[in-house]
């Protein structure tokens, strides 16, 4: 069973957003100034739009909803302030669900271990030392030596089973 230490992004419960927002906007913003980086006004805007939700977002959502803000941005400024999201680990890609959601715990060097309710849509990111463990051991047997490992896990969350 999972400690609350592991937890990254728990399924619904008690939880203040607003807070959670502003942390994330905060972490990024010294997470890019510790790494040389520049979040423009545009990665910033992109930035907030997904953390605007713990429930992951498609690219076209994001490129609605800075439409619907006054902005005109191209589809290509959107996915390049996408890439730069992933390339700093402000955000993950959702490879099954072609999809982003915040990072929220940029500064660790975790693997992420999602679990995707598949009624209600939200996402929890799990980070099991045990899990890593034996990817690594895994890769190691194999001769394999991974990049990023991100597991996909897709079922019904418990307030959902109710």
């Amino acid at each position: 069973m999972a400690s609350k230490d592991n937890v990254i992004s728990p399924f619904h419960g008690d939880h203040d957003h607003v807070h959670c927002q502003e942390k994330a906007l905060e972490t990024a913003l010294r997470q890019c100034k510790e790494q040389g980086l520049k979040l423009t006004t545009i990665r910033q805007q992109v930035l907030e739009i997904i953390w605007a939700s713990h429930n992951p977002i498609g690219a076209y959502d994001i490129l609605q909803k800075l439409q619907e803000s006054g902005h005109k941005p191209a589809p290509p400024t959107a996915y390049r302030a996408l890439e730069f999201l992933v390339s700093a680990q402000l955000v993950h890609r959702v490879e099954s669900l072609n999809a982003y959601i915040g990072c929220p715990a940029p500064e660790a060097n975790h693997q992420c271990q999602f679990y995707i309710c598949t009624s209600c849509g939200h996402l929890a990111e799990l980070n099991s030392p045990a899990v890593a463990k034996a990817l690594q051991a895994g890769a190691k047997e194999l001769g394999f030596k991974g990049v990023q490992p991100i597991i996909e896990v897709h079922g019904v969350c418990k307030s959902c089973q109710k």
